[in-house]
């Protein structure tokens, strides 16, 4: 996907989340139903962070279903298909940037726009390696201003 703080050609980016996100269901042999699909495509709207409600809104006012475990219950299953990422500090969900590639990521989160940039993830720290830990997971959210942020007054 494009950078979402340089401009890029979306509809492109769009097209080529969802082609991978087909081609990851499909290799797993897990279905990308109607409501997955539909909700992925409301994380790639925008490369901004979403919250749980904020998706069961837009899902509600197209006939999709109305109470919160409709939302969960995709968002969920596009985080373990690693089509999406759950934002812990924002409590929100965007789009993954590699969509159904394992790999660690790290955030840049606009506080203004909610504008989210998926980066590579940091290495574990030496000391856990020192220690004999087996680190599984890295998560680092960084959050400040993007440039069109930074820009206005």
């Amino acid at each position: 996907m494009g950078d979402p703080f340089h401009r890029h050609d979306h509809g492109a980016c769009v097209a080529e989340a969802l082609l991978a996100a087909e081609s990851a269901c499909a290799a797993r042999g897990v279905a990308l139903t109607p409501l997955r699909r539909r909700t992925l495509e409301i994380l790639l709207e925008g490369h901004a962070a979403l919250g749980a409600y904020e998706v069961l809104s837009r899902l509600s006012a197209e006939g999709l279903g109305s109470q919160p475990p409709v939302a969960y219950r995709a968002l969920n299953f596009l985080v373990g298909q690693g089509l999406a990422h759950r934002l812990q500090g924002l409590q929100a969900f965007v789009a993954c940037a590699r969509p159904g590639a394992p790999h660690a990521a790290s955030f840049l989160v606009c506080r203004s726009c909610r504008t989210v940039l998926e980066a590579g993830a940091p290495p574990a720290p030496p000391e856990a390696e020192a220690a004999g830990f087996a680190v599984e997971t890295v998560v680092q959210e960084s959050e400040g201003l993007c440039p069109a942020c930074r820009g206005a007054p």
